[in-house]
């Protein structure tokens, strides 16, 4: 704009001062000083406007600039610094360096009935994994469920969440009891909802949730190991922090539905909410397991409410379950890119 106006001016001055007969001296000789002066006054305040117009961009160019790969670099680089941490202390509990006892030195004097409690909390979550894996195969298959799942109205949004975190609350409500009972019917209630839910991203194709599947199992064994050979508290203070990052997981999450990934916000909105949420939920893991295996511990025998594996094992299901998601995510952006 500004050598636009540069070579507009000078004619048009000169111009406009010679049609007026306005530039002769005492001598009588023309002088250009008037046009000049007009010229660079001009000039100054074309500049000083332009200066102004960039700083005063509206705050919707801003957050609709286009996106670049700053977002998901850092992103990647958060996943790689927390696998490299995640390496080192499995490496440095697992060999023994720490000076600290673990719950794999303690698992030689545990009582039977501890050992009782974490297998059936395992045992649990497999089953939570398997009638979920089922329940998003059964409404992959059926159009009528599957185009229902798919819909981003805010109704079906809200009834999703409605659904999953009312089935949660009602596995929580009912007590435990050995068999097949009340309890163990929500439970399986609850893991197909959670399959239901999960369902659509079946149309990301099979090699890519194999792969994601076999990395889920991958993350999960080795987190598990690492909270299995750290000492007993040394993720269940964790807590706070963790509650923290959640509440800006969730809020990433749902800005991002808002703003999409090709704006410079959307895209570091998509970067928390993906990237920074597969750290967290492996670092829920940690907290979740260790969790386990001290309620196991400490459980009173005759207490009046028996120890719940359902309710124990429902922490680690949905960190799975997350870290599933994450990672089926970032497979299926790897692949589009190279196609």
């Amino acid at each position: 704009m500004l050598a636009t106006t540069m070579s507009r001016l000078p004619m048009a001055a000169v111009t406009s001062c010679l049609s007026r007969s306005c530039i002769l001296t005492k001598a009588g000789k023309p002088s250009f000083y008037t046009p000049v002066q007009m010229f660079t006054n001009q000039a100054r305040s074309s500049t000083r406007r332009t200066a102004r117009a960039a700083k005063a961009r509206s705050l919707k160019e801003i957050i609709m600039a286009p996106a670049t790969d700053t977002s998901f670099s850092l992103g990647r680089g958060l996943v790689a610094g927390a696998s490299v941490i995640g390496l080192g202390s499995l490496c440095y509990y697992g060999l023994g360096l720490s000076n600290e006892v673990g719950a794999i030195e303690r698992a030689a004097i545990w009582p039977e009935i501890v050992r009782q409690r974490i297998r059936d909390t395992y045992l649990y979550f497999g089953g939570s994994i398997g009638i979920t894996a089922l329940s998003a195969m059964a409404v992959y298959r059926n159009p009528t469920m599957l185009n229902l799942m798919m819909k981003n109205s805010w109704l079906a949004i809200g009834a999703t969440f409605a659904a999953m975190i009312g089935s949660s609350i009602l596995v929580r409500s009912i007590p435990y009891q050995p068999g097949v009972g009340a309890k163990q019917f929500a439970w399986m209630l609850h893991s197909g909802v959670v399959g239901a839910v999960i369902a659509p991203l079946c149309l990301m194709g099979g090699p890519v949730l194999v792969r994601a599947a076999w990395y889920t199992a991958g993350v999960v064994g080795g987190l598990s190991t690492l909270a299995m050979c750290a000492p007993s508290e040394k993720f269940l203070n964790m807590g706070g922090p963790l509650a923290a990052g959640l509440g800006v997981v969730f809020v990433s999450s749902i800005g991002g539905m808002f703003l999409p990934p090709t704006t410079a916000l959307g895209a570091g909105l998509y970067s928390i909410s993906i990237y920074g949420g597969l750290v967290l939920f492996s670092m829920f893991l940690l907290y979740d397991t260790q969790k386990i295996i001290k309620k196991a511990e400490t459980h009173p025998v005759y207490a009046m409410r028996p120890f719940d594996p359902i309710d124990s094992s429902i922490g680690i299901y949905m960190d799975t379950i997350n870290i599933f998601i994450r990672i089926v995510t970032i497979l299926s952006g790897g692949s589009n890119r190279r196609r």
